[in-house]
């Protein structure tokens, strides 16, 4: 057997419990000092990031928090209870309750997402590259949902000094056929990885993806948010509750007094 290449993802203990207005940069730099390579990909979670932000609220304002997160709602149900809102937040995300989120916070206090998770990944792979002399990447991840599919997995949210796509459209297969679609979305692919070692109850926030040093670039790489996809190019921006309903009263409103037709 012959390995061609190989991807390593490490997890990084140490880094202590963040706090509105810590360093954030100088706890993940003290975190890894002496471990970093040329190339190495930190995938930070951005609970860390948000709290270091100061994004935090009173759990009471979460409603309020919510609203002033989203920009769209693209489907709501309510079970008891207990309302889940699909929302595309301010950034431009697709997401449960728009990121607000209670899990690992101090009871009584909930975490809006980084302002600008794109920003905050920009400043952390600055510092670190300045304090190490190293061409490094950041990726800011969350956890998400995924239509059509259980569980959830980590994709990236905000991401500097890394390729964010791989783009193989123009190239060929290894059949000869040219590639017209193939579009690998990287940075949510290095998240994913990293989460297999950061896990969601182990206290690491933070994990090393080495071994994708081809990925790595300049800070002035197009960040996460080029994997946003436009609501006007989303087939399913809309909930099937609520596409079905929108479709229902659209025809009584086009005169046709029943489900529209289709074409």
């Amino acid at each position: 057997m012959s390995i061609a290449e190989g991807v390593a993802v490490l997890a990084v203990d140490g880094i202590p419990e963040i706090r509105p207005g810590d360093e954030l940069a100088r706890l993940v730099g003290d975190a890894v000092d002496g471990v970093l390579v040329e190339g190495d990909i930190l995938v930070v979670t951005s609970k860390v990031v948000s709290k270091a932000e100061g994004r935090l609220v009173p759990a009471a304002e979460k409603d309020a928090a919510i609203e002033a997160e989203t920009a769209r709602v693209v489907a709501e149900r309510w079970r008891g209870d207990s309302r889940t809102r699909i929302v595309e937040d301010v950034r431009g995300l697709v997401m449960a309750n728009a990121g607000v989120d209670a899990s690992n916070v101090d009871e009584g206090w909930v975490l809006l997402l980084p302002e600008d998770p794109d920003a905050s990944a920009r400043a952390l792979a600055a510092a670190l590259r300045e304090r190490f002399g190293l061409r490094l990447g950041v990726v800011v991840s969350d956890t998400f949902g995924r239509p059509w599919r259980e569980g959830q997995t980590d994709v990236a949210i905000g991401a500097a000094g890394v390729h964010v796509v791989d783009d193989l459209r123009g190239s060929s297969d290894a059949q000869g056929r040219p590639l017209q679609v193939t579009l690998p979305a990287v940075a949510d692919e290095i998240a994913a990885a990293a989460d297999l070692v950061k896990g969601k109850a182990l206290g690491r926030p933070v994990a090393i993806v080495r071994g994708l040093g081809r990925l790595v670039g300049g800070l002035d790489l197009s960040g996460a948010r080029r994997l946003v996809r436009p609501a006007a190019d989303d087939l399913f921006s809309r909930g099937a509750l609520e596409a079905e309903l929108e479709g229902y009263f659209r025809g009584y409103q086009d005169g046709v007094g029943g489900w529209p037709q289709r074409p």
